[in-house]
């Protein structure tokens, strides 16, 4: 069996797969010795594959290197089945790695736009088995902070769904804003790849995009764990 785990900014996930088949998933703010190894204990792993986007804490090396026969730590020096067309591969983050491989795996020789809306929202395209490149931009949480923090008196808020646009009071004007912007965004990117490029396939994952997925007007995959098969898909694939 096979063991993915994904260390993100908000939080981490662990999946267990049998082949290319998920048979269990789990997802956690903290992980902790006591946890990671009472969640694993009842599945024999062959294999582990680690992806994270920080500092991965000595203790989960440790635990990963101690019990499991091949272990394999993502990076941009990885085997992969398409080629990186990135100026600085170092610097490029794992996870948006782990994305593009989903969706290869996904799409085999198609075109993919991944939009990947989590604690930032990131664009990728893969052309032609190579991956051509992407964009940052804050996530739907961030740009709340953002307001929150820098500003004096705005208030912190979080996503819902009922508010009124254009906002009759300050919550509802932060919603309206900062909701509103982001689906601009995702759509205009969209359109704008549309004019573009033909026989491309659209994906959104990302821990945000359940609560985006209804205000894109676009076609689109919703692929929610992509990060995470994708690197079962890489872990495959080296082993």
């Amino acid at each position: 069996m096979n063991l993915v785990f994904d260390i993100g900014n908000s939080s981490s996930k662990m999946a267990v797969y049998d082949g290319r088949t998920k048979i269990a998933f789990f997802r956690t703010k903290e992980f902790s010795f006591e946890k990671l190894h009472k969640k694993m204990s009842k599945y024999h792993i062959d294999k582990a594959i680690v992806c994270s986007v920080k500092d991965i804490p000595e203790f989960i090396i440790d635990i990963f290197k101690t019990n499991y026969p091949v272990v394999h730590f993502l990076s941009h020096e990885s085997k992969l089945p398409f080629s990186i067309d990135y100026e600085t591969p170092e610097t490029l983050g794992p996870d948006r790695i782990a994305a593009v491989a989903g969706a290869y795996a996904e799409f085999p020789g198609k075109d993919v736009f991944i939009i990947d809306a989590g604690t930032a929202i990131t664009y990728e395209f893969l052309s032609e088995n190579i991956y051509r490149g992407g964009n940052i931009s804050p996530g739907l949480n961030m740009r709340f902070k953002a307001l929150n923090r820098f500003t004096g008196k705005l208030p912190l808020v979080s996503p819902a769904d009922n508010y009124t646009s254009p906002g009759r009071n300050t919550n509802d004007a932060i919603m309206a804003g900062v909701v509103t912007g982001i689906t601009y965004e995702i759509n205009e990117y969209i359109r704008a790849f549309e004019k573009k490029h033909t026989d491309f396939k659209v994906v959104l994952t990302g821990g945000d995009s359940e609560y985006l997925k209804n205000k894109i007007e676009h076609n689109f995959t919703w692929l929610p764990d992509i990060v995470v098969s994708g690197l079962n898909f890489i872990l495959e694939y080296n082993a």
